[in-house]
């Protein structure tokens, strides 16, 4: 069987309005857009973002540490120094007043401190990229694609992205490489004569 192309991809400023959407003043707010710029940093499945513990957060070395993803693989996974600081910000102002008990050590959670659940992860996503008003829709797997399409786009390797996604085999990641359809065009527009 083939494999899809993604139906939607973010442009880098479609994201940026997306990302500006949660109201920051709050707790809820702050969490939300520490979410959104973890997943759109670091591409990880909403899965192993619900799984995120404290101790996975590794700000010193700029590392997020996926434990057991998909296929129950372990890996390390680069995080840019804006997702950082806004999960800085989380866990020092927003999170102990979600938090329920001190020993919680679920990074991200409700409003009623437990663990967030996969649906619920899928709500906030999917609720922001609509409020967003930008014509597309989705939700995680939305800011998944549109990192790795955009790294590609400027010059990533697709090994590396392989790496970062957790793909077992790179004919998954390869994906990436069709749906960079706006380089194409403009190097058509650039290069084509009759362009």
């Amino acid at each position: 069987m083939g494999r899809p192309l993604p139906r939607n991809i973010l442009s880098a400023a479609e994201v940026k309005r997306v990302l500006s959407q949660p109201d920051d003043t709050k707790a809820v707010g702050l969490r939300d857009r520490s979410i959104l710029e973890v997943l759109y940093s670091t591409g990880i499945r909403r899965l192993e973002l619900v799984n995120l513990k404290l101790h996975d957060l590794q700000f010193d070395r700029k590392l997020i540490f996926v434990r057991q993803g998909k296929g129950k693989r372990d890996r390390y996974v680069p995080v840019g120094r804006t997702a950082l600081q806004w999960m800085r910000t989380y866990i020092k102002k927003a999170r102990p007043l979600l938090a329920r008990s001190p020993e919680e050590t679920t990074a991200f959670l409700t409003k009623h401190g437990d663990p967030l659940s996969r649906d619920h992860l899928t709500w906030i996503a999917r609720r922001y990229i609509a409020r967003a008003k930008l014509g597309k829709s989705g939700a995680c797997h939305l800011f998944r694609h549109s990192m790795a399409t955009l790294m590609h786009e400027n010059g990533a390797d697709i090994r590396c992205i392989q790496q970062m996604l957790g793909h077992a085999d790179i004919r998954t990641t390869q994906i990436y490489t069709q749906v960079a359809i706006r380089t194409l065009q403009r190097v058509h527009a650039a290069t084509h004569p009759a362009a």
